[in-house]
């Protein structure tokens, strides 16, 4: 079964002039669908941290430059930095980043439910946009 709220969210990237959108959250369909606009210091491989999340699919844009982000199996992952904040729907984890990615300015990249992933891996500011589509 295809998640309306995805297809939904990459009906926006297509159709949207993202960089024209201010900093904050932009509800897109109440909670199932919602994106942040936002500005972020990016980190070293070493100082990112692998995240994951149960009730959101991440679908993570960069704007201003190319990002890299760290990704592994959520099953893979084996040191749990405490528990899920369910209210902020995240985990993080202390496991180190071994395997990276990197998206160009406007190239999405998914992050679903079942892959922990560390964000903001580069140098200096980034202007970005990071989507949460609710998983079915």
């Amino acid at each position: 079964m295809q998640n309306p709220y995805y297809v939904r969210a990459m009906e926006y990237i297509r159709d949207t002039d993202l960089n024209a959108l201010e900093n904050g959250t932009h509800v897109i369909d109440g909670d199932n669908l919602f994106v942040n606009i936002v500005d972020s210091d990016m980190k070293t491989p070493q100082q990112a941290r692998l995240e994951v999340h149960d009730k959101y699919i991440d679908i993570q844009v960069p704007l201003s430059k190319s990002e890299t982000y760290g990704i592994t199996p959520r099953s893979g992952c084996k040191e749990p930095d405490g528990e899920m904040n369910v209210e902020k729907d995240i985990l993080f984890f202390n496991d180190p980043v071994e395997v990276t990615i990197t998206a160009k300015p406007g190239e999405a990249v998914t992050f679903d439910t079942d892959t922990a992933h560390a964000p903001l891996i580069g140098e200096g500011k980034i202007h970005k946009a990071i989507f949460k589509v609710r998983a079915l």
